[in-house]
């Protein structure tokens, strides 16, 4: 079984960064695909960034390709997300998922674990 731990969220102004992680707490994370989701108030969990298990493919909600990056250290299993120019449509609880490698996947029913999300507010 694994279990994710995400963190770096917070409370940050317009314009603002942050830099989420998210780490395994018992099972290394380096054979899985990863991703990261949110939920903003009132609306389905959305998918926002993915990444192969190498770390040499990765892929965007279109509407983030230019304000988020994820990445990936396999040797220190964690995952990254960094979001820049922050905006207040981008306040939500954001959660990481992982899947045995695959074909990249934005569906949430094709992730088996999950963390249980970090709260991202952005103030305008």
């Amino acid at each position: 079984q694994v279990q994710l731990v995400e963190s770096g969220g917070g409370l940050v102004q317009a314009g603002g960064s942050l830099r989420l992680s998210c780490t395994p707490s018992r099972r290394t994370i380096i054979t899985y695909d990863m991703a990261w989701f949110r939920r903003a108030p009132g609306k389905e969990r959305e998918f926002v960034a993915g990444i192969d298990w190498s770390g040499s493919s990765q892929w965007y909600k279109d509407s983030v390709k230019d304000q988020f990056t994820i990445s990936r250290d396999n040797g220190k299993n964690t995952v990254y997300l960094q979001m820049n120019s922050l905006k207040p449509d981008d306040t939500a609880v954001y959660y990481c998922a992982a899947r045995p490698p695959g074909r990249g996947s934005v569906n949430r029913e094709d992730y088996d674990y999950w963390g249980q999300g970090t709260q991202v507010t952005v103030s305008s």
